[in-house]
């Protein structure tokens, strides 16, 4: 077993680093629908959806930084181009969408999708004894949680 710089087997890091570009990936495309029903949400909830897609489109900005970084500490490189994103992506995309309950299911299905993702990495990240990694699934899992919560709350839904 070879180890990198930072103690880890390189194979295990190198595969944890590919299942990280499929998150970013997927974060990408979740950055880009947040932003889209931020622009073009209506009607009676304006006001409050509109603040709250921005605040969940700055988190997920930050999270896709922390993402690429964490792919550039295991010593490989984060995917960086839309063809990319698109072609390794599984969030559904969110076009033309205006009305608030569509714009929160996007958002809960969404986040339904990366937390599969996360999860996932999780458990290779545990049995690669990568703790940054995991740590930071672990924080993004359960924020991720909680906002699923919040979102199913708003439409009426239990988790």
């Amino acid at each position: 077993m070879m180890l990198n710089s930072i103690g880890l087997d390189t194979q295990k890091t190198k595969d944890l680093a590919n299942d990280l570009n499929q998150l970013l990936a997927n974060f990408q495309l979740y950055y880009q629908n947040l932003r889209g029903i931020h622009w073009n949400i209506k009607g009676r909830a304006f006001f409050d959806l509109h603040v709250k897609f921005e605040e969940l489109y700055t988190d997920a900005n930050l999270k896709v930084d922390a993402i690429a970084e964490r792919i550039l500490t295991l010593g490989e490189t984060p995917l960086h181009t839309f063809d990319d994103y698109i072609k390794a992506a599984k969030v559904p995309v969110g076009k033309n969408i205006s009305k608030d309950e569509n714009a929160v299911l996007l958002i809960v299905d969404s986040l339904s999708e990366l937390l599969k993702i996360e999860r996932a990495i999780l458990n290779a990240s545990d049995k690669a004894n990568d703790e940054g990694t995991n740590a930071m699934m672990s924080d993004f899992i359960t924020e991720q949680e909680k906002t699923v919560w919040m979102m199913k709350a708003w439409l009426g839904e239990t988790v």
